[in-house]
């Protein structure tokens, strides 16, 4: 009988991961020279060893052994387990990674290559050989065709590759990374750093007259608090941040918020002097420097309303248009009124406004680390400065917190190309051994006009700086060059030189002094800590710069956020954020529009029985909030089209409105000086004339005429009014965005208390059996009993429970401040919550929102 045929070799994938497997745990062999010099052996084993071996010899023969086990012992831990690009870091892996080789570094290349699976790639069409050089597209006719539709930042190709993008606002821009790091960026936020990239923010320019721009200014800006007239702004040595309206029509017509820089003026009292610690200069080299800092600054003529003056107003993306169209009416209304006024009748006046879009790079960088990233990615040119910027960088890397800084306060300077100093050192706080770490030491460097002068106003120095002298390749092979490696680079007289702007940036309420403060700690558990405000920095930098810039502040450690990360800073800091928290104006319409949309698209997708039934949670229109309803100005809502029944319990204010109700127009109370004109018309037995004498007065105070009582009543003014407030829960729970924010009967309010509020006369008796909070949560609402609505609510991290931002009407918050007083709890301002998708409400405090 014949032999049987071999039989094929087993390629099922099975035997297949059973030989990689060996293959890996297989040590290579090799034959080997010992090293050791010939000696006669003998029959004792200790007087066979050599008296002598060369080391070097005997380490080099046996190499390969040592390199075979450390490969198997790698091979083995890594061959059955992962693959080549899970064996990198988080913050290395990419996409294209598992199916490009050269996206892996040069260590895993091989691996990657021989765990590619050729048959995917034919599929795929990666085997089809690629178009002829002269036949390819260029690679920036493809990046302008995809940017048809939406603009691109100057770093987008860097966040593209670790964040998830959305088109909004006109621009392609950075939600969230793609890795797990909500609670990693708040303690960044908190103990560390983090950089967002805001240069999607719109710029505007204003160039006049000193008197027409503060005219300009004032017949548009917020008349509550200090004016960008102020002497505080007017020097350039610090920002303002307020609120814009349509020109005339305060308290309607509300816009947005914005930032309002006015370009730095060099007077006699501070001229610029030469360096303390430089040595003695000649005349010709003092007169230098001051003509130097006066072209970097505005100069002062004998009549400062005649001088020419520059502004720049920052504003959010989405409220550039009506920004920009209400300054030009501002400036129209204001020549017009010079030109009509005895004393200026006969001078000629012109403001040029300019858009400055895209011109500018801008950077926030946020936390208490923020002062040692900026000391250690930029390196000015200190030789060109005074030795009162020197005095400032000395002890900006020995800040602890840029909250000891003035609010605002805008720092001007020239640095060097950042990837001359590539990679950069953080700096670190040294402190002097009588200091405590636990405290920040004050700030000595105060705002001046010497510090706040910088080139970057001059638009011919952005258009030379637009495209770097030298490119990345250029500086690469110079560092090649250098006699010690990674050392930096000396500069050079053609290196570029790039005036930065650094203003003081703070996350917090428009006034961060709570009235809690002065609250006894036993009153209703209240929370004593003050709301954790955050500081940073906001570095501009010219066009053009924006990667060189990014790299070297990343490079230092601090981490990198989204939309999503820059929103949830201003929550925990208990800061409203525009414009989710915003109502009564055409930016939050169009974001709760979308919100809308997508919410009811996410909740169609879902079959019936796993998606919420509206009717069951008597929610009326579950996608908006109704804040004519809250307002009482509509009794009824006109329901959604998601198919739910119509008889269910109504939320909603059943009560009779006249029909003069649907002409008030409501509007948003809002500024440093809200809470002063609440309590000044809380006093008063009719609230509604001392609010039409509070809004009037402060119109007279930017030379605007009362309102008319034709068109605006006091009774409407007051009706339509709409207030800031920060909700606390008593208990457990956490309030959703949308949620209801419900009045409470004195019944009602009086169990509450007694059930989380303290043994004594003004909660339970010693002997007395408190309520049960679970039962009251059950209770439904009242009908008509809606004040208004959360507008961002979660969980707070730096709390550790359930907080909101939202906003009620100025009646019911009148109403709720003397239920408080009838109930003995003057400063315990009650009222109830409910989810939008839930029926249980709880109780929470509310408090003022600046």
């Amino acid at each position: 009988m014949s032999p049987k045929r071999a039989s094929p070799p087993d390629n099922s994938s099975r035997q297949n991961k059973k030989r990689k497997i060996s293959a890996a745990r297989t040590i290579s062999v090799q034959r080997l020279e010992s090293g050791i010099p010939d000696r006669p052996s003998k029959s004792n084993g200790r007087d066979a060893l050599p008296d002598s071996i060369d080391v070097e010899k005997f380490v080099e023969s046996r190499s390969f052994e040592i390199t075979a086990m450390q490969k198997a012992m790698k091979d083995a831990k890594s061959g059955s387990t992962h693959r080549a690009w899970q064996e990198l870091p988080r913050h290395l892996r990419r996409r294209a990674a598992s199916h490009r080789v050269r996206r892996v570094p040069l260590r895993l290349r091989n691996k990657s290559r021989a765990e590619m699976d050729s048959m995917r790639r034919k599929i795929l069409g990666r085997s089809l050989p690629k178009r002829g050089k002269d036949r390819r597209e260029l690679r920036s006719d493809v990046f302008s065709r995809r940017q048809r539709d939406k603009k691109w930042l100057e770093t987008h190709l860097w966040h593209a590759k670790r964040m998830r993008m959305e088109n909004m606002w006109g621009y392609r821009l950075a939600i969230q990374p793609t890795e797990k790091s909500f609670r990693p960026s708040h303690r960044a936020s908190v103990h560390g750093s983090i950089l967002h990239d805001a240069s999607y923010y719109g710029l505007i320019e204003l160039k006049g007259a000193q008197l027409v721009l503060c005219r300009v200014l004032e017949v548009c800006c917020n008349p509550v608090g200090a004016g960008p007239t102020s002497k505080r702004f007017l020097s350039g040595v610090r920002g303002l941040e307020t609120t814009i309206y349509e020109a005339g029509l305060y308290p309607f017509g509300y816009i947005g918020p914005v930032f309002i820089i006015w370009r730095a003026i060099i007077t006699a009292s501070h001229s610029p002097q030469p360096a303390e610690d430089s040595p003695t200069t000649s005349n010709t080299t003092s007169k230098r420097k001051r003509k130097k800092a006066k072209k970097n600054c505005q100069s002062q003529p004998e009549s400062p309303d005649e001088e020419t003056r520059t502004i720049w107003i920052r504003c959010h993306p989405t409220i550039f248009s009506a920004v920009l169209s209400t300054l030009k009416s501002a400036v129209s209304l204001s020549l017009d009124a010079l030109k009509r006024s005895p004393g200026h009748s006969e001078n000629s006046y012109s403001v040029e406004v300019i858009d400055l879009r895209e011109s500018i790079n801008v950077f926030e960088i946020t936390g208490p680390k923020s002062s040692q990233v900026v000391h250690g990615a930029l390196t000015p040119t200190i030789a060109n400065h005074t030795g009162e910027f020197k005095k400032f960088w000395s002890s900006l890397s020995n800040l602890q917190s840029t909250g000891s800084v003035p609010s605002n306060m805008i720092i001007g300077f020239t640095v060097l190309d950042p990837r001359l100093n590539f990679p950069p050192k953080n700096a670190k706080v040294r402190l002097a051994k009588e200091e405590l770490p636990t405290i920040c030491k004050p700030w000595e460097c105060f705002p001046s006009t010497s510090l706040a002068c910088s080139d970057i106003w001059d638009k011919s120095t952005r258009d030379l700086l637009e495209v770097p002298r030298f490119k990345k390749k250029d500086l690469d092979a110079r560092r090649a060059q250098n006699p010690v490696p990674g050392t930096s680079l000396k500069p050079t007289a053609p290196d570029n030189r790039i005036p930065v702007l650094l203003i003081q940036r703070s996350v917090k309420p428009t006034s961060s002094v709570s009235s809690s403060a002065s609250l006894p700690v036993e009153s209703f558990q209240r929370t004593t800590s003050a709301d954790p405000n955050l500081h940073g920095w906001t570095l501009i930098v010219p066009k053009g710069w924006g990667m060189p810039f990014l790299t070297s502040l990343i490079y230092t450690g601090t981490r990198v956020g989204g939309q999503r990360e820059r929103a949830h800073q201003a929550f925990e800091a208990g800061a409203a954020y525009f414009p989710r928290d915003f109502p009564t104006n055409m930016a939050y319409e169009e974001f709760a529009a979308a919100r809308a949309i997508a919410d009811e698209e996410r909740w169609k997708k879902k079959p019936p029985a796993k998606r919420v039934n509206w009717a069951k949670m008597s929610t009326l229109n579950p996608w908006t909030s109704t804040w004519r309803v809250a307002l009482g100005l509509d009794s009824t809502d006109k329901g959604t089209d998601d198919g739910s029944d119509t008889d269910m319990v109504s939320t909603q204010r059943d009560d009779h409105l006249p029909a003069s109700d649907s002409a008030i127009r409501p509007w948003l109370l809002h500024g440093p000086s809200a809470r002063a004109i609440v309590e000044n018309i809380a006093r008063l037995l009719a609230p509604a004339p001392g609010l039409l004498s509070e809004i009037n007065a402060l119109r007279r105070k930017r030379e605007l005429p009362p309102l008319d009582e034709s068109t605006v009543n006091a009774d409407g003014l007051l009706q339509g009014a709409l207030v800031h407030v920060r909700v606390t829960l008593c208990g457990r729970g956490t309030p959703d965005d949308m949620a209801f924010i419900y009045a409470l009967e004195d019944r009602e309010a009086r169990a509450w208390v007694k059930a989380h509020g303290p043994r004594g006369p003004a909660g339970y008796e010693v002997g007395e059996e408190p309520p049960d909070a679970s039962e009251l949560s059950e209770i439904p609402p009242s009908d008509g009993a809606v004040i208004g609505f959360v507008t961002s609510g979660n969980f707070s991290l730096s709390r550790g429970k359930g907080y909101a931002i939202g906003a009620i009407s100025l009646v019911n918050f009148l109403e709720t401040r003397e239920q408080a007083h009838r109930l003995g709890r003057a400063n315990d301002w009650l009222v109830k919550v409910r989810n939008r998708d839930g029926t249980i409400c709880r109780a929470a405090r509310i408090d003022y929102l600046e």
